[in-house]
């Protein structure tokens, strides 16, 4: 049996920042620039933590929260690390740090087509509540929108 690696999880920071540029490249088909990410991190509102094992980073997630909801704006890992507990953990401590904040959900978008991510959410707590139309391009395909109330 493969053993689970061991997952750190922690704040990013701006010298995390290239790193996850990298990654966001590596999964998602409009990748935030270097810019983007720092601008977002030096968001008050918003909540980014990273994935990281044997000090390199393999995933890392973002939210926004407002008053007392927060949204996830994206949840990566890198391919080659994928359903080894990084995804869970991310979400386990994003959501940790949300509740602290006070907020009452977490919700976000996800791929209809995307199985593995759709199933990860259900398994934490997730439920479907609406659909967003033709949400993402290249491909173009609709958003399933799901949230976790708190």
């Amino acid at each position: 049996m493969e053993q689970k690696p061991q997952i750190v999880i922690s704040k990013m920071t701006e010298k995390d920042v290239p790193f996850v540029a990298l990654l966001e490249k590596e999964c998602f088909s409009s990748p935030w620039s270097e810019r983007s990410l720092l601008e977002s991190l030096e968001n008050e509102g918003s909540v980014f933590l990273c994935a990281s094992v044997g000090g390199k980073i393999i995933g890392y997630i973002g939210a926004s929260v407002v008053l007392d909801e927060a949204y996830v704006s994206d949840l990566a890992v890198s391919k080659d690390m994928r359903r080894k507990g990084a995804g869970t953990a991310l979400l386990s401590g994003c959501e940790k740090l949300c509740r602290e904040r006070g907020c009452s959900f977490l919700s976000l978008e996800v791929r209809k087509s995307n199985c593995a991510a759709v199933s990860l959410y259900r398994k934490e707590g997730f439920q479907p509540v609406g659909e967003r139309k033709n949400f993402y391009s290249d491909p173009c395909e609709n958003a399933l929108l799901m949230t976790k109330y708190f």
